[in-house]
Protein backbone atom coordinates (compact mmCIF):
# COMPACT_ATOMS: atom_id res chain seq x y z
CA UNK A 1 0.00 0.00 0.00
CA UNK A 2 2.79 2.41 0.90
CA UNK A 3 4.46 1.93 -2.51
CA UNK A 4 1.20 2.71 -4.28
CA UNK A 5 0.71 5.87 -2.24
CA UNK A 6 4.29 7.00 -2.86
CA UNK A 7 3.78 6.45 -6.58
CA UNK A 8 0.60 8.55 -6.56
CA UNK A 9 2.37 11.34 -4.65
CA UNK A 10 5.26 11.25 -7.13
CA UNK A 11 2.75 11.63 -9.95
CA UNK A 12 1.77 14.95 -8.37
CA UNK A 13 5.30 16.37 -8.44
CA UNK A 14 5.27 17.74 -12.04
CA UNK A 15 2.11 19.80 -11.46
CA UNK A 16 3.39 21.04 -8.08
CA UNK A 17 6.73 22.02 -9.62
CA UNK A 18 4.87 23.95 -12.31
CA UNK A 19 2.79 25.72 -9.65
CA UNK A 20 5.96 26.82 -7.87
CA UNK A 21 7.83 27.69 -11.08
CA UNK A 22 5.11 30.01 -12.40
CA UNK A 23 4.69 31.68 -9.00
CA UNK A 24 1.16 30.53 -8.18
CA UNK A 25 2.26 28.67 -5.01
CA UNK A 26 5.23 29.06 -2.66
CA UNK A 27 7.52 26.20 -1.66
CA UNK A 28 5.97 26.17 1.82
CA UNK A 29 2.48 25.84 0.31
CA UNK A 30 3.65 23.02 -1.97
CA UNK A 31 4.91 21.08 1.07
CA UNK A 32 1.59 21.65 2.84
CA UNK A 33 -0.28 20.31 -0.21
CA UNK A 34 1.93 17.20 -0.25
CA UNK A 35 1.38 16.55 3.46
CA UNK A 36 -2.38 16.89 3.11
CA UNK A 37 -2.47 14.76 -0.04
CA UNK A 38 -0.41 12.06 1.70
CA UNK A 39 -2.86 11.92 4.63
CA UNK A 40 -5.85 11.76 2.29
CA UNK A 41 -4.25 9.06 0.12
CA UNK A 42 -3.63 6.82 3.14
CA UNK A 43 -7.30 7.11 4.09
CA UNK A 44 -8.60 5.96 0.68
CA UNK A 45 -6.07 3.12 0.34
CA UNK A 46 -6.87 1.26 3.54
CA UNK A 47 -8.84 -1.98 3.57
CA UNK A 48 -12.03 -0.64 5.21
CA UNK A 49 -13.01 2.18 2.87
CA UNK A 50 -15.28 5.02 4.01
CA UNK A 51 -17.35 7.19 1.69
CA UNK A 52 -16.60 10.29 3.78
CA UNK A 53 -12.85 9.90 3.07
CA UNK A 54 -13.43 10.00 -0.69
CA UNK A 55 -15.76 12.98 -0.35
CA UNK A 56 -13.19 14.85 1.77
CA UNK A 57 -10.43 14.09 -0.74
CA UNK A 58 -12.58 15.26 -3.67
CA UNK A 59 -13.56 18.42 -1.78
CA UNK A 60 -9.90 19.16 -1.06
CA UNK A 61 -8.99 18.82 -4.74
CA UNK A 62 -11.94 21.02 -5.80
CA UNK A 63 -10.87 23.67 -3.28
CA UNK A 64 -7.33 23.46 -4.68
CA UNK A 65 -8.67 24.04 -8.19
CA UNK A 66 -10.66 27.06 -7.00
CA UNK A 67 -7.59 28.49 -5.28
CA UNK A 68 -5.49 28.07 -8.44
CA UNK A 69 -8.25 29.81 -10.42
CA UNK A 70 -8.22 32.78 -8.03
CA UNK A 71 -4.40 32.98 -8.08
CA UNK A 72 -4.42 32.98 -11.87
CA UNK A 73 -6.99 35.79 -11.92
CA UNK A 74 -4.91 37.80 -9.45
CA UNK A 75 -1.57 37.35 -11.25
CA UNK A 76 -2.96 37.34 -14.79
CA UNK A 77 -1.09 34.11 -15.63
CA UNK A 78 -3.13 31.80 -17.89
CA UNK A 79 -0.63 29.28 -19.24
CA UNK A 80 0.40 25.69 -18.33
CA UNK A 81 -3.22 24.58 -17.73
CA UNK A 82 -2.53 21.19 -19.32
CA UNK A 83 0.21 20.46 -16.77
CA UNK A 84 -1.64 21.86 -13.74
CA UNK A 85 -5.48 21.95 -13.84
CA UNK A 86 -5.99 19.04 -16.24
CA UNK A 87 -3.86 16.80 -14.07
CA UNK A 88 -5.98 17.66 -11.00
CA UNK A 89 -9.22 17.26 -12.97
CA UNK A 90 -8.13 13.80 -14.09
CA UNK A 91 -7.44 12.86 -10.47
CA UNK A 92 -10.85 14.11 -9.30
CA UNK A 93 -12.59 12.10 -12.03
CA UNK A 94 -10.61 9.06 -10.94
CA UNK A 95 -11.69 9.56 -7.32
CA UNK A 96 -15.32 9.95 -8.35
CA UNK A 97 -15.11 6.81 -10.47
CA UNK A 98 -13.72 4.81 -7.55
CA UNK A 99 -16.34 6.17 -5.16
CA UNK A 100 -19.31 5.56 -7.49
CA UNK A 101 -17.93 2.12 -8.30
CA UNK A 102 -17.86 1.26 -4.60
CA UNK A 103 -21.16 2.94 -3.62
CA UNK A 104 -23.23 2.50 -6.78
CA UNK A 105 -26.59 3.10 -5.08
CA UNK A 106 -25.70 6.57 -3.82
CA UNK A 107 -27.45 8.81 -6.36
CA UNK A 108 -26.20 11.96 -4.66
CA UNK A 109 -22.61 10.85 -5.32
CA UNK A 110 -23.37 10.42 -9.02
CA UNK A 111 -25.06 13.82 -9.15
CA UNK A 112 -22.03 15.41 -7.48
CA UNK A 113 -19.84 13.99 -10.27
CA UNK A 114 -22.29 15.33 -12.86
CA UNK A 115 -22.21 18.78 -11.25
CA UNK A 116 -18.40 18.74 -11.18
CA UNK A 117 -18.24 17.82 -14.88
CA UNK A 118 -20.64 20.65 -15.75
CA UNK A 119 -18.70 23.15 -13.64
CA UNK A 120 -15.40 22.36 -15.40
CA UNK A 121 -16.95 21.81 -18.84
CA UNK A 122 -15.80 18.18 -19.04
CA UNK A 123 -18.28 17.18 -21.77
CA UNK A 124 -16.58 13.96 -22.82
CA UNK A 125 -16.27 12.77 -19.23
CA UNK A 126 -19.86 13.77 -18.43
CA UNK A 127 -21.14 11.70 -21.33
CA UNK A 128 -19.40 8.65 -19.80
CA UNK A 129 -20.79 9.46 -16.33
CA UNK A 130 -24.36 9.66 -17.64
CA UNK A 131 -23.92 6.41 -19.56
CA UNK A 132 -22.66 4.51 -16.51
CA UNK A 133 -25.14 6.11 -14.12
CA UNK A 134 -28.15 5.29 -16.32
CA UNK A 135 -27.01 1.70 -16.68
CA UNK A 136 -27.16 1.36 -12.87
CA UNK A 137 -30.07 3.70 -12.07
CA UNK A 138 -32.33 3.03 -15.03
CA UNK A 139 -35.31 2.96 -12.64
CA UNK A 140 -35.14 6.74 -12.03
CA UNK A 141 -36.91 8.77 -14.78
CA UNK A 142 -35.54 12.09 -13.52
CA UNK A 143 -31.97 10.96 -14.32
CA UNK A 144 -32.95 10.08 -17.88
CA UNK A 145 -34.54 13.52 -18.25
CA UNK A 146 -31.41 15.21 -16.88
CA UNK A 147 -29.18 13.38 -19.35
CA UNK A 148 -31.47 14.09 -22.32
CA UNK A 149 -31.72 17.80 -21.42
CA UNK A 150 -27.94 18.02 -21.27
CA UNK A 151 -27.62 16.42 -24.71
CA UNK A 152 -30.23 18.79 -26.12
CA UNK A 153 -29.28 22.06 -24.46
CA UNK A 154 -25.51 21.76 -23.97
CA UNK A 155 -24.30 19.42 -26.71
CA UNK A 156 -27.08 20.62 -29.06
CA UNK A 157 -27.70 17.04 -30.14
CA UNK A 158 -31.39 16.40 -30.72
CA UNK A 159 -30.60 12.94 -32.02
CA UNK A 160 -28.85 11.84 -28.79
CA UNK A 161 -31.60 13.37 -26.65
CA UNK A 162 -34.27 11.54 -28.66
CA UNK A 163 -32.33 8.29 -28.33
CA UNK A 164 -32.14 8.72 -24.53
CA UNK A 165 -35.86 9.46 -24.25
CA UNK A 166 -36.74 6.39 -26.31
CA UNK A 167 -34.49 4.22 -24.11
CA UNK A 168 -36.05 5.73 -20.99
CA UNK A 169 -39.58 4.98 -22.24
CA UNK A 170 -38.67 1.31 -22.63
CA UNK A 171 -37.99 1.25 -18.88
CA UNK A 172 -40.87 3.61 -17.95
CA UNK A 173 -43.60 3.24 -20.60
CA UNK A 174 -46.23 5.00 -18.47
CA UNK A 175 -44.25 7.86 -16.93
CA UNK A 176 -46.06 11.18 -17.59
CA UNK A 177 -43.04 13.35 -16.85
CA UNK A 178 -40.88 11.50 -19.40
CA UNK A 179 -43.47 11.96 -22.12
CA UNK A 180 -43.89 15.64 -21.24
CA UNK A 181 -40.15 16.32 -21.52
CA UNK A 182 -39.85 14.23 -24.69
CA UNK A 183 -42.75 16.24 -26.16
CA UNK A 184 -41.01 19.49 -25.16
CA UNK A 185 -37.72 18.32 -26.67
CA UNK A 186 -39.32 17.58 -30.05
CA UNK A 187 -40.92 21.02 -30.11
CA UNK A 188 -37.59 22.64 -29.20
CA UNK A 189 -35.95 20.71 -32.03
CA UNK A 190 -38.61 21.91 -34.46
CA UNK A 191 -38.22 25.50 -33.27
CA UNK A 192 -34.44 25.27 -33.63
CA UNK A 193 -34.76 24.03 -37.23
CA UNK A 194 -37.30 26.74 -38.06
CA UNK A 195 -34.88 29.42 -36.83
CA UNK A 196 -31.99 27.91 -38.81
CA UNK A 197 -34.06 27.79 -41.98
CA UNK A 198 -35.20 31.37 -41.50
CA UNK A 199 -31.61 32.60 -41.03
CA UNK A 200 -30.46 30.75 -44.15
CA UNK A 201 -33.32 32.22 -46.16
CA UNK A 202 -32.52 35.73 -44.92
CA UNK A 203 -28.89 35.16 -45.94
CA UNK A 204 -30.18 33.95 -49.35
CA UNK A 205 -28.25 30.71 -49.05
CA UNK A 206 -29.04 27.60 -51.06
CA UNK A 207 -31.03 25.15 -48.90
CA UNK A 208 -30.46 22.23 -51.26
CA UNK A 209 -27.80 20.59 -49.08
CA UNK A 210 -29.95 20.97 -45.93
CA UNK A 211 -32.87 18.66 -45.38
CA UNK A 212 -35.63 20.61 -43.61
CA UNK A 213 -38.73 18.43 -43.51
CA UNK A 214 -41.97 20.40 -43.40
CA UNK A 215 -43.49 17.80 -41.10
CA UNK A 216 -40.71 18.22 -38.52
CA UNK A 217 -40.82 22.00 -38.86
CA UNK A 218 -44.55 21.92 -38.03
CA UNK A 219 -44.01 19.76 -34.92
CA UNK A 220 -45.17 16.45 -36.40
CA UNK A 221 -42.69 14.48 -34.23
CA UNK A 222 -44.19 16.07 -31.12
CA UNK A 223 -47.68 15.14 -32.39
CA UNK A 224 -46.59 11.49 -32.69
CA UNK A 225 -45.19 11.59 -29.13
CA UNK A 226 -48.45 13.07 -27.85
CA UNK A 227 -50.64 10.49 -29.60
CA UNK A 228 -48.53 7.61 -28.31
CA UNK A 229 -48.56 9.04 -24.76
CA UNK A 230 -52.31 9.73 -24.69
CA UNK A 231 -52.99 6.05 -25.43
CA UNK A 232 -50.90 4.92 -22.46
CA UNK A 233 -51.43 7.69 -19.92
CA UNK A 234 -54.93 8.43 -18.71
CA UNK A 235 -56.00 11.53 -16.86
CA UNK A 236 -56.76 15.14 -17.59
CA UNK A 237 -53.67 16.38 -15.72
CA UNK A 238 -51.34 14.95 -18.39
CA UNK A 239 -53.40 16.46 -21.22
CA UNK A 240 -53.31 19.89 -19.57
CA UNK A 241 -49.55 19.63 -18.92
CA UNK A 242 -48.86 18.80 -22.58
CA UNK A 243 -51.16 21.59 -23.71
CA UNK A 244 -49.34 24.13 -21.52
CA UNK A 245 -46.04 23.04 -23.11
CA UNK A 246 -47.44 23.34 -26.64
CA UNK A 247 -48.66 26.89 -25.88
CA UNK A 248 -45.04 27.98 -25.33
CA UNK A 249 -44.36 27.59 -29.08
CA UNK A 250 -45.95 29.86 -31.67
CA UNK A 251 -46.20 27.26 -34.46
CA UNK A 252 -48.37 24.73 -32.63
CA UNK A 253 -51.88 26.05 -33.27
CA UNK A 254 -53.03 22.82 -34.98
CA UNK A 255 -51.42 20.68 -32.29
CA UNK A 256 -53.05 22.71 -29.53
CA UNK A 257 -56.40 22.33 -31.27
CA UNK A 258 -55.97 18.54 -31.46
CA UNK A 259 -55.06 18.29 -27.77
CA UNK A 260 -57.99 20.50 -26.81
CA UNK A 261 -60.44 18.43 -28.85
CA UNK A 262 -59.09 15.24 -27.28
CA UNK A 263 -59.42 16.80 -23.86
CA UNK A 264 -63.06 17.75 -24.41
CA UNK A 265 -63.97 14.44 -26.00
CA UNK A 266 -62.30 12.10 -23.48
CA UNK A 267 -62.67 14.07 -20.25
CA UNK A 268 -65.87 16.02 -20.68
CA UNK A 269 -67.04 15.11 -17.16
CA UNK A 270 -63.81 16.05 -15.40
CA UNK A 271 -63.93 19.30 -13.38
CA UNK A 272 -60.37 20.16 -14.42
CA UNK A 273 -61.41 20.15 -18.09
CA UNK A 274 -64.20 22.61 -17.41
CA UNK A 275 -61.91 24.67 -15.19
CA UNK A 276 -59.38 24.96 -18.02
CA UNK A 277 -62.05 25.79 -20.62
CA UNK A 278 -63.48 28.51 -18.40
CA UNK A 279 -60.14 30.10 -17.55
CA UNK A 280 -59.23 29.98 -21.23
CA UNK A 281 -61.80 32.72 -21.83
CA UNK A 282 -59.59 35.12 -19.86
CA UNK A 283 -56.55 34.30 -22.00
CA UNK A 284 -58.46 34.55 -25.27
CA UNK A 285 -59.54 38.05 -24.37
CA UNK A 286 -56.07 39.13 -23.26
CA UNK A 287 -54.55 38.16 -26.62
CA UNK A 288 -56.31 41.07 -28.32
CA UNK A 289 -54.28 44.29 -28.70
CA UNK A 290 -54.94 46.76 -25.90
CA UNK A 291 -53.09 49.83 -27.20
CA UNK A 292 -54.82 53.20 -27.16
CA UNK A 293 -57.56 52.05 -24.78
CA UNK A 294 -58.69 53.95 -21.72
CA UNK A 295 -58.62 52.50 -18.21
CA UNK A 296 -62.40 52.42 -18.14
CA UNK A 297 -62.48 50.42 -21.35
CA UNK A 298 -59.87 47.99 -20.03
CA UNK A 299 -61.92 47.43 -16.89
CA UNK A 300 -65.03 46.91 -18.99
CA UNK A 301 -63.25 44.36 -21.23
CA UNK A 302 -61.88 42.54 -18.19
CA UNK A 303 -65.34 42.37 -16.63
CA UNK A 304 -66.73 40.95 -19.89
CA UNK A 305 -64.01 38.28 -20.01
CA UNK A 306 -64.76 37.31 -16.41
CA UNK A 307 -68.48 37.09 -17.28
CA UNK A 308 -67.64 34.71 -20.12
CA UNK A 309 -65.59 32.59 -17.73
CA UNK A 310 -68.50 32.44 -15.30
CA UNK A 311 -70.88 31.49 -18.11
CA UNK A 312 -68.69 28.46 -18.83
CA UNK A 313 -68.54 27.62 -15.12
CA UNK A 314 -72.34 27.92 -14.86
CA UNK A 315 -72.70 25.40 -17.66
CA UNK A 316 -70.08 23.22 -15.96
CA UNK A 317 -71.91 22.98 -12.62
CA UNK A 318 -75.11 22.09 -14.50
CA UNK A 319 -73.34 19.40 -16.52
CA UNK A 320 -71.07 18.07 -13.75
CA UNK A 321 -72.85 18.86 -10.44
CA UNK A 322 -70.11 17.67 -8.06
CA UNK A 323 -68.33 19.11 -5.04
CA UNK A 324 -65.03 19.31 -6.99
CA UNK A 325 -66.68 21.26 -9.80
CA UNK A 326 -68.12 23.82 -7.38
CA UNK A 327 -64.72 24.02 -5.70
CA UNK A 328 -63.10 24.95 -9.05
CA UNK A 329 -65.76 27.61 -9.66
CA UNK A 330 -65.41 29.12 -6.17
CA UNK A 331 -61.61 29.04 -6.33
CA UNK A 332 -61.74 30.98 -9.59
CA UNK A 333 -64.12 33.56 -8.11
CA UNK A 334 -61.95 34.01 -5.01
CA UNK A 335 -58.82 34.40 -7.13
CA UNK A 336 -60.46 37.14 -9.18
CA UNK A 337 -61.84 38.85 -6.06
CA UNK A 338 -58.40 38.88 -4.40
CA UNK A 339 -56.75 40.46 -7.45
CA UNK A 340 -55.96 44.12 -6.93
CA UNK A 341 -57.96 46.65 -8.92
CA UNK A 342 -58.53 50.38 -8.71
CA UNK A 343 -62.09 50.00 -9.91
CA UNK A 344 -64.52 49.83 -6.98
CA UNK A 345 -67.29 48.83 -9.37
CA UNK A 346 -65.33 45.80 -10.60
CA UNK A 347 -64.36 44.80 -7.05
CA UNK A 348 -68.00 45.00 -5.91
CA UNK A 349 -69.12 42.97 -8.91
CA UNK A 350 -66.51 40.29 -8.09
CA UNK A 351 -67.67 40.18 -4.46
CA UNK A 352 -71.33 39.81 -5.41
CA UNK A 353 -70.47 37.08 -7.91
CA UNK A 354 -68.39 35.15 -5.37
CA UNK A 355 -71.07 35.32 -2.67
CA UNK A 356 -73.68 34.24 -5.21
CA UNK A 357 -71.63 31.20 -6.23
CA UNK A 358 -71.12 30.24 -2.58
CA UNK A 359 -74.90 30.44 -2.01
CA UNK A 360 -75.68 28.30 -5.07
CA UNK A 361 -73.17 25.65 -4.01
CA UNK A 362 -74.70 25.64 -0.52
CA UNK A 363 -78.20 25.27 -1.94
CA UNK A 364 -76.97 22.31 -3.96
CA UNK A 365 -75.50 20.77 -0.75
CA UNK A 366 -72.14 20.48 -2.52
CA UNK A 367 -70.04 22.83 -0.41
CA UNK A 368 -67.11 21.33 1.46
CA UNK A 369 -66.22 22.12 5.05
CA UNK A 370 -63.12 24.09 4.02
CA UNK A 371 -65.16 26.22 1.61
CA UNK A 372 -67.70 27.03 4.32
CA UNK A 373 -64.80 28.45 6.31
CA UNK A 374 -63.69 30.60 3.36
CA UNK A 375 -67.28 31.77 2.84
CA UNK A 376 -67.58 32.81 6.47
CA UNK A 377 -64.30 34.69 6.36
CA UNK A 378 -65.38 36.53 3.23
CA UNK A 379 -68.69 37.50 4.85
CA UNK A 380 -66.98 38.76 8.00
CA UNK A 381 -64.44 40.76 5.96
CA UNK A 382 -67.34 42.30 4.05
CA UNK A 383 -69.20 43.22 7.31
CA UNK A 384 -72.13 40.93 6.47
CA UNK A 385 -72.46 39.64 10.04
CA UNK A 386 -76.08 38.43 9.92
CA UNK A 387 -75.41 36.38 6.81
CA UNK A 388 -72.27 35.01 8.47
CA UNK A 389 -74.34 33.75 11.42
CA UNK A 390 -76.76 32.01 9.03
CA UNK A 391 -73.93 30.39 7.09
CA UNK A 392 -72.19 29.23 10.26
CA UNK A 393 -75.42 27.60 11.46
CA UNK A 394 -75.91 25.92 8.07
CA UNK A 395 -72.32 24.61 8.17
CA UNK A 396 -72.90 22.94 11.56
CA UNK A 397 -76.08 21.33 10.21
CA UNK A 398 -74.15 19.80 7.31
CA UNK A 399 -71.08 18.83 9.38
CA UNK A 400 -72.58 18.28 12.82
CA UNK A 401 -69.80 15.87 13.89
CA UNK A 402 -66.96 18.26 12.99
CA UNK A 403 -65.23 20.02 15.88
CA UNK A 404 -63.63 22.52 13.48
CA UNK A 405 -67.01 23.56 12.07
CA UNK A 406 -68.53 24.11 15.51
CA UNK A 407 -65.42 25.99 16.56
CA UNK A 408 -65.75 28.18 13.46
CA UNK A 409 -69.41 28.94 14.25
CA UNK A 410 -68.64 29.74 17.89
CA UNK A 411 -65.81 32.07 16.92
CA UNK A 412 -68.21 33.96 14.66
CA UNK A 413 -70.77 34.31 17.47
CA UNK A 414 -68.09 35.41 19.97
CA UNK A 415 -66.63 37.90 17.49
CA UNK A 416 -70.08 39.40 16.92
CA UNK A 417 -70.84 39.32 20.70
CA UNK A 418 -74.09 37.42 20.25
CA UNK A 419 -76.32 36.38 23.16
CA UNK A 420 -76.70 32.74 22.10
CA UNK A 421 -73.03 31.72 22.55
CA UNK A 422 -73.75 29.51 25.60
CA UNK A 423 -76.66 27.84 23.84
CA UNK A 424 -74.42 27.12 20.85
CA UNK A 425 -71.71 25.63 23.08
CA UNK A 426 -74.30 23.34 24.68
CA UNK A 427 -75.53 22.29 21.26
CA UNK A 428 -71.97 21.58 20.09
CA UNK A 429 -71.17 19.32 23.05
CA UNK A 430 -74.31 17.27 22.34
CA UNK A 431 -73.42 16.65 18.70
CA UNK A 432 -69.67 16.10 18.94
CA UNK A 433 -68.14 13.03 20.56
CA UNK A 434 -65.99 13.59 23.67
CA UNK A 435 -62.76 12.65 21.88
CA UNK A 436 -61.29 15.65 20.13
CA UNK A 437 -63.49 18.25 21.84
CA UNK A 438 -60.58 19.97 23.59
CA UNK A 439 -60.60 22.99 21.17
CA UNK A 440 -64.29 23.57 22.01
CA UNK A 441 -63.76 23.44 25.77
CA UNK A 442 -60.71 25.70 25.70
CA UNK A 443 -62.63 28.19 23.56
CA UNK A 444 -65.63 27.96 25.93
CA UNK A 445 -63.67 28.56 29.14
CA UNK A 446 -61.62 31.37 27.57
CA UNK A 447 -64.85 33.07 26.51
CA UNK A 448 -66.40 32.47 29.94
CA UNK A 449 -63.39 34.00 31.71
CA UNK A 450 -64.06 37.33 30.04
CA UNK A 451 -67.87 37.16 30.09
CA UNK A 452 -69.33 35.10 32.93
CA UNK A 453 -68.97 35.22 36.72
CA UNK A 454 -66.21 33.37 38.59
CA UNK A 455 -68.70 30.81 39.87
CA UNK A 456 -69.96 30.01 36.35
CA UNK A 457 -66.43 29.77 34.98
CA UNK A 458 -65.33 27.48 37.80
CA UNK A 459 -68.35 25.24 37.23
CA UNK A 460 -67.45 25.13 33.54
CA UNK A 461 -63.85 24.10 34.33
CA UNK A 462 -65.15 21.34 36.61
CA UNK A 463 -67.48 20.16 33.89
CA UNK A 464 -64.73 20.17 31.26
CA UNK A 465 -62.60 17.78 33.36
CA UNK A 466 -65.33 15.14 33.12
CA UNK A 467 -66.41 15.87 29.55
CA UNK A 468 -62.98 15.56 27.90
CA UNK A 469 -60.92 12.40 27.50
CA UNK A 470 -58.21 11.76 30.13
CA UNK A 471 -55.43 12.81 27.73
CA UNK A 472 -57.24 16.07 26.88
CA UNK A 473 -58.16 16.81 30.49
CA UNK A 474 -54.43 17.40 31.16
CA UNK A 475 -54.61 20.70 29.28
CA UNK A 476 -57.81 21.70 31.09
CA UNK A 477 -56.12 21.05 34.45
CA UNK A 478 -53.29 23.40 33.56
CA UNK A 479 -55.72 26.11 32.44
CA UNK A 480 -57.90 25.58 35.55
CA UNK A 481 -54.90 25.91 37.86
CA UNK A 482 -53.70 29.08 36.15
CA UNK A 483 -57.17 30.70 36.15
CA UNK A 484 -57.76 29.87 39.82
CA UNK A 485 -54.46 31.46 40.86
CA UNK A 486 -55.16 34.62 38.86
CA UNK A 487 -58.71 35.03 40.14
CA UNK A 488 -58.97 33.30 43.52
CA UNK A 489 -55.55 33.50 45.10
CA UNK A 490 -52.94 31.17 46.59
CA UNK A 491 -55.00 29.32 49.21
CA UNK A 492 -57.68 28.37 46.70
CA UNK A 493 -55.19 27.21 44.09
CA UNK A 494 -53.36 25.07 46.68
CA UNK A 495 -56.60 23.29 47.59
CA UNK A 496 -57.42 22.87 43.90
CA UNK A 497 -53.99 21.39 43.20
CA UNK A 498 -54.44 18.80 45.92
CA UNK A 499 -57.88 17.96 44.55
CA UNK A 500 -56.71 17.65 40.95
CA UNK A 501 -53.83 15.38 41.97
CA UNK A 502 -56.35 12.69 42.87
CA UNK A 503 -57.06 11.91 39.20
CA UNK A 504 -54.43 11.02 36.62
CA UNK A 505 -53.06 11.78 34.05
CA UNK A 506 -50.92 14.88 34.61
CA UNK A 507 -48.47 16.90 32.59
CA UNK A 508 -45.08 18.11 33.73
CA UNK A 509 -46.20 21.70 33.13
CA UNK A 510 -49.03 21.16 35.61
CA UNK A 511 -46.52 20.52 38.41
CA UNK A 512 -44.09 23.19 37.22
CA UNK A 513 -46.94 25.72 37.25
CA UNK A 514 -47.65 24.93 40.90
CA UNK A 515 -43.94 25.13 41.76
CA UNK A 516 -43.77 28.53 40.09
CA UNK A 517 -46.85 29.72 42.00
CA UNK A 518 -45.22 28.68 45.28
CA UNK A 519 -42.01 30.54 44.40
CA UNK A 520 -43.97 33.73 43.74
CA UNK A 521 -45.23 33.81 47.36
CA UNK A 522 -43.52 36.10 49.88
CA UNK A 523 -43.23 33.24 52.36
CA UNK A 524 -42.18 30.53 49.91
CA UNK A 525 -41.94 27.32 51.93
CA UNK A 526 -39.45 24.59 51.03
CA UNK A 527 -41.79 22.05 52.60
CA UNK A 528 -44.42 22.79 49.95
CA UNK A 529 -41.85 22.80 47.14
CA UNK A 530 -40.64 19.35 48.24
CA UNK A 531 -44.21 18.07 48.13
CA UNK A 532 -44.70 19.36 44.58
CA UNK A 533 -41.35 18.02 43.39
CA UNK A 534 -42.02 14.63 44.96
CA UNK A 535 -45.43 14.44 43.28
CA UNK A 536 -43.88 15.39 39.94
CA UNK A 537 -41.07 12.85 40.33
CA UNK A 538 -43.55 10.06 40.97
CA UNK A 539 -45.00 10.74 37.53
CA UNK A 540 -41.97 11.88 35.49
CA UNK A 541 -38.92 10.87 37.52
CA UNK A 542 -37.93 8.07 35.15
CA UNK A 543 -37.96 10.18 31.99
CA UNK A 544 -36.90 13.72 32.94
CA UNK A 545 -33.37 14.56 34.13
CA UNK A 546 -34.00 18.30 34.45
CA UNK A 547 -36.66 17.72 37.11
CA UNK A 548 -34.13 15.99 39.39
CA UNK A 549 -31.56 18.72 38.79
CA UNK A 550 -34.10 21.47 39.56
CA UNK A 551 -34.98 19.68 42.81
CA UNK A 552 -31.30 19.55 43.79
CA UNK A 553 -30.85 23.24 42.91
CA UNK A 554 -33.84 24.09 45.07
CA UNK A 555 -32.32 22.30 48.07
CA UNK A 556 -29.02 24.10 47.50
CA UNK A 557 -30.36 27.62 46.91
CA UNK A 558 -33.57 27.93 48.96
CA UNK A 559 -33.15 29.58 52.41
CA UNK A 560 -34.99 26.63 53.99
CA UNK A 561 -33.27 24.04 51.80
CA UNK A 562 -31.17 21.17 53.10
CA UNK A 563 -28.03 20.64 50.98
CA UNK A 564 -27.42 17.36 52.80
CA UNK A 565 -30.49 15.97 50.97
CA UNK A 566 -28.77 16.35 47.58
CA UNK A 567 -26.86 13.09 47.96
CA UNK A 568 -30.00 11.03 48.55
CA UNK A 569 -31.81 12.83 45.67
CA UNK A 570 -28.86 12.00 43.38
CA UNK A 571 -28.92 8.34 44.50
CA UNK A 572 -32.68 8.11 43.85
CA UNK A 573 -32.28 9.69 40.41
CA UNK A 574 -29.60 7.15 39.46
CA UNK A 575 -31.94 4.34 40.48
CA UNK A 576 -35.11 5.73 38.90
CA UNK A 577 -33.99 7.24 35.58
CA UNK A 578 -34.06 5.14 32.43
CA UNK A 579 -30.71 3.66 31.54
CA UNK A 580 -30.12 5.85 28.47
CA UNK A 581 -30.72 9.02 30.54
CA UNK A 582 -28.32 8.25 33.39
CA UNK A 583 -25.22 9.41 31.51
CA UNK A 584 -26.87 12.72 30.61
CA UNK A 585 -27.91 13.22 34.25
CA UNK A 586 -24.38 12.47 35.54
CA UNK A 587 -22.76 14.97 33.13
CA UNK A 588 -25.26 17.71 34.05
CA UNK A 589 -24.88 16.98 37.78
CA UNK A 590 -21.09 17.29 37.42
CA UNK A 591 -21.51 20.68 35.71
CA UNK A 592 -23.84 21.73 38.54
CA UNK A 593 -21.25 20.78 41.17
CA UNK A 594 -18.54 22.75 39.39
CA UNK A 595 -20.76 25.82 39.08
CA UNK A 596 -21.17 25.64 35.29
CA UNK A 597 -24.89 24.91 35.28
Amino acid sequence: MAERIEQRLEDRIPELEQLERVGLFTRKEIRAVLRKASALEYKIQRRALRKEDFINYIQYEVNLLELIKKRRARTGYSFKKDEIEYSILHRVHSLFNRATGKWKDDVQLWLSHVAFCKQWNAKHQLSKVFSTMLAIHSNKPELWIMAAKWEMETRLSSENARHLFLRALRFHPECPKLYQEYFRMELMHAEKQRKEKKEFEQAKMDLGEFNYSEEILNGEMARIVYRDASQKIKGVEFQLAVLSIAKLFDFTEDLQKEILESLQARYADDPLTWDYMARRELELGSLQPTEHTTKQKKVSELAQREERCCAVFDEAVRTVPTEDMWKCYITFCLERYNRKTNSEELKQKRLERTLSVFSKAHESSLLSEALYKQWLQLLLDSNLSEKAVEVAEAATRHFSQSVETWQMRLQVLIQLKRDDVTQCFEEATKHVKSKGTLPLWTLWVEWSEGTNSKEDTEALYQRSLHATTPAESVTMKEMYLDWTYRNCGYKKVKRLFTSLCENRPFSLDFFRKMIQIEKEQESCKMLHLREYYERALREFGSTNTDLWLDYIKEELNHPQGKPENCGSIHWRAMKMLQRDLVEDFVSKYTLLQTGHL
